[in-house]
């Protein structure tokens, strides 16, 4: 069983920046990919970015480039540092874990994750 617990929401302006964390407890943190999606109301979860045990990264279209995701597999945390916010990026932020991705493997869609955190509102204001 992993337990994902995120940290870091808030309300930003828009040009801002914040940094989320999501600390991983349960089984061994360096072997998952780990994932961010995002949600809004009356919309599907949407992938905002993931990174593999191999630490490739990967990113939506509509985040690259302002969004970076990094991982201490030390302190079992991953972190979404969010650049040049806008207001469409408000949202519930997820962060989940495949605990059964191969090394080198890619994670975009929400099936392929296997646990998920409760969730962080961010709000930014234009």
């Amino acid at each position: 069983q992993v337990h994902l617990v995120e940290s870091g929401g808030g309300w930003m302006q828009a040009g801002g920046s914040l940094r989320l964390s999501c600390a991983a407890s349960g089984g061994t943190f360096r072997n998952y990919a780990m994932g961010w999606f995002r949600q809004t109301p009356g919309k599907e979860r949407e992938f905002v970015a993931a990174i593999n045990p191999s630490v490739s990264t990967y990113f939506a279209d509509s985040v690259k480039g302002r969004f970076t995701i990094s991982r201490d597999n030390a302190k079992n945390t991953v972190y979404l540092q969010m650049n040049s916010l806008k207001p469409e990026d408000t949202a519930v932020y997820y962060c989940a874990a495949d605990v059964t991705a191969k090394y080198y493997s890619v994670s975009y869609s929400l099936g392929e994750y296997d646990y998920w955190g409760q969730g962080t509102q961010v709000t930014v204001s234009s």
